[in-house]
């Protein structure tokens, strides 16, 4: 009679995923490796294939977890919001407050865009992202001006670290009204 594997810390399983997403952030997505991420939890270089059958399963882990925890903050700001003028001060605050993204989170982020581009899975992940957000700014804005200000919101956080001086607050506040005023 066989017995089932049971397993014996029950937060190993996220922590690996936490440490994978810090490797990410690190090291990029082509650098990842089962050993990096094994060093970076803390744990037997086993436990990471015992918990994630391939790197890809532990590097999709990692990005869902980010997935999960932004879009819950995003989730979180418009669902505080009463109207669409508060809406669109949320949206401002998300994109030019510190409190959305680290600038960690924002590597792992184009590491997603990049590895989506490639992989099917972490496509599929990144277009339920897609969807969540729409989901979200759709509480008050129309179906065209949730997307054309997800686009900008998308758009901003990419060119954000390549800019030379961060884009002024009044300037991405009066984009996001416009663009809900022009899609009602």
């Amino acid at each position: 009679m066989g017995s089932e594997r049971v397993p014996n810390d029950t937060g190993r399983r996220e922590r690996i995923a936490e440490a994978a997403l810090g490797v990410i952030i690190a090291h990029g997505v082509h650098r990842t490796t089962h050993r990096k991420i094994a060093e970076a939890a803390a744990v037997p270089l086993g436990s990471v294939t015992y918990y994630f059958k391939t790197l890809e399963d532990v590097v999709c882990s990692a990005f869902e977890g980010l997935m999960t925890t932004m879009s819950a903050r995003y989730a979180a700001a418009l669902n505080a919001a009463e109207d669409q003028s508060a809406a669109c001060d949320a949206v401002t605050e998300l994109l030019c407050g510190d409190s959305f993204a680290s600038e960690g989170e924002l590597g792992a982020i184009y590491e997603l865009y990049a590895f989506s581009n490639h992989n099917d899975r972490a496509h599929r992940l990144m277009a339920g992202w897609l969807a969540l957000s729409r989901a979200s700014l759709s509480r008050h804005f129309s179906a065209d001006a949730a997307r054309a200000i997800d686009a900008f919101v998308e758009g901003r956080l990419i060119h954000r670290p390549l800019e030379p001086r961060e884009l002024d607050r009044t300037v991405v506040h009066r984009a996001i009204t416009a663009l809900a005023l022009a899609l009602p």
